[in-house]
């Protein structure tokens, strides 16, 4: 699948890992409401061009996924500052 690096200059790997670097930090220091969406950007930067097949729970399920994630914030990074913003549809 990964074939394509093996015929990478020196200069395009440079070039790829600071793409993925880029991308990756932009998952990483997303905050607030962002954290909540997927990242299709970040797949992006993969070579192969797929149409995710993303699978959506129904609502009871999802919100208690969302609830989850939310209490594994509490443990993981229970120092984070609140973040007390209302979500704004237009914002995203």
């Amino acid at each position: 699948m990964d074939e394509d690096v093996e015929d990478m200059s020196r200069e395009q790997l440079v070039a790829e890992v600071r793409t993925l670097r880029a991308a990756i930090r932009t998952h990483r220091d997303s905050s607030g409401h962002d954290l909540c969406w997927h990242h299709p950007d970040l797949w992006g930067t993969l070579p192969e061009r797929v149409e995710p097949d993303v699978a959506v729970p129904p609502w009871p399920q999802f919100l208690r996924g969302c609830l989850a994630y939310r209490q594994s914030l509490d443990e993981q990074v229970a120092g984070a500052p609140a973040h007390a913003a209302e979500y704004d549809a237009g914002s995203s």
